[in-house]
């Protein structure tokens, strides 16, 4: 008989929340200052500001409502994600500013220096997305560690080794969270989960609050895309939003088209709609630095949502029984598959614009490298934090508790039967 009450995680929650704050408090009042300059990189404040708003928006709002969409976990699921994303932000900041304090002694951030770490921040909260409901709050604190500092690794390797320009290796971000999160639960796999957990399971309500999530996400994602674009080339950021946006819209047409085709009594479903519409923005992201017509934006986007939407109808299960991987919000047909898709358009578009054969070789070559060391170190990174998690010190919730916000969250107003 399975035990009444979830583990109580107050040793091991409470300390480790403590601890991690109390000391990102001392790093960043021994080693961390305000940049004194009003502009940075050719950006000012009030041209950047709007920006990081969105990005906010995005971060806190858009992927913690999209949470909410299982019947009893809507509180883990927006709660969590706001004390994810506020760690992983704090934790980035440090991680990006390593190479600024080992030659200056300080690090020194600003506004763009916020957006980044939210966008690292953003990597750690897809990978949870995978195991969403089968961890405890202590886990989902070490995954947002270690898989920041394994983004921020990755970003360093590229633009170390390969060279790789900044914009490129962050926009990475969907394909290196998707397949750490795959490999993560893979590692977590729970014999017997080839069966729907008993409380994994979806209602119209909550559905509604997730879908009010993906609607935050496609508003501003072109600000998402677009906010660390080059500002010194005339056009090139309002090509980005105007590229987003253009996949955006036709994903959204697409995946509402491949839904009712692939229903047997050709409903829409409104999961589809939900995640797949967003694949057009997760494509170009990748893609967008050799994207400069619109009709190229508008087919990445028909592609990506085409690519997700099948994915999600039949790949979600065959992923379960063949490689016993329960992949909760469905990551790699929302982020993987189509980061996959616009790595692919980068490559074609970037070949196809280079008149020089030698140079596109290179590029092709350097290109491919990137994706390699991108997902080798997100798969072992998944390894190492996969085993690490597995340690019963952590406590996992049992079976009957996955799914519940009653594992977790005070309800004054629920009876306790005993």
């Amino acid at each position: 008989m399975a035990p009444q009450y979830a583990p109580s995680l107050r040793s091991r929650l409470a300390p480790m929340l403590l601890v991690l704050q109390l000391g990102f408090i001392l790093i960043y009042a021994f080693y961390i200052e305000i940049e004194s300059n009003v502009k940075v990189y050719g950006i000012t404040f009030s041209n950047l500001y709007p920006e990081f708003q969105d990005v906010n928006v995005m971060v806190i709002l858009g992927f913690g409502y999209m949470c909410t969409f299982l019947v009893r976990y809507g509180f883990s699921g927006a709660g969590f994600n706001l004390l994810v994303a506020v760690i992983a932000t704090q934790w980035a900041i440090i991680l990006n500013g390593i190479e600024n304090w080992y030659y200056r002694g300080k690090i020194r951030i600003d506004l763009k220096s916020l957006v980044v770490a939210e966008m690292c921040a953003a990597s750690a909260l897809i990978s949870i997305g995978v195991v969403l409901g089968k961890t405890n709050p202590v886990h989902l604190i070490l995954i947002a560690l270690l898989e920041v500092s394994g983004f921020v690794l990755n970003e360093w390797l590229l633009q170390t080794l390969l060279k790789v320009p900044p914009l490129n290796s962050i926009m990475l971000l969907h394909i290196f969270a998707a397949f750490f999160g795959l490999m993560l639960t893979r590692i977590l796999y729970r014999k017997g989960s080839e069966q729907p957990f008993e409380k994994e399971k979806v209602d119209r309500k909550t559905g509604l609050f997730s879908i009010l999530g993906t609607l935050f996400l496609c508003v501003f994602w072109p600000s998402f895309n677009s906010v660390l674009v080059d500002n010194h080339t005339p056009g090139r950021r309002l090509g980005a939003v105007l590229s987003t946006y253009l996949a955006l819209a036709v994903s959204a047409v697409t995946a509402a088209a491949v839904s009712s085709l692939s229903s047997p009594e050709g409903k829409l479903n409104p999961i589809h709609l939900q995640s797949c519409m967003l694949a057009g923005g997760v494509s170009i992201g990748v893609s967008m630095p050799a994207v400069h017509q619109p009709w190229e934006a508008m087919t990445i986007g028909f592609t990506a949502a085409v690519v997700s939407t099948i994915g999600f109808r039949y790949l979600k299960s065959h992923m379960l029984l063949a490689f016993k991987c329960h992949d909760t919000c469905a990551v790699l047909s929302t982020h993987g598959l189509p980061g996959l898709l616009g790595w692919l358009a980068h490559l074609l578009l970037q070949i196809k614009d280079c008149d020089d054969h030698t140079a596109a070789m290179r590029f092709a070559v350097f290109h491919i490298c990137s994706l390699f060391i991108t997902i080798s170190l997100s798969l072992c990174m998944g390894i190492i934090t996969g085993l690490l998690l597995k340690w019963n010190f952590w406590r996992p919730p049992q079976d009957k508790k996955c799914f519940d916000d009653q594992a977790f969250w005070e309800f004054p107003h629920l009876a306790v039967q005993k």
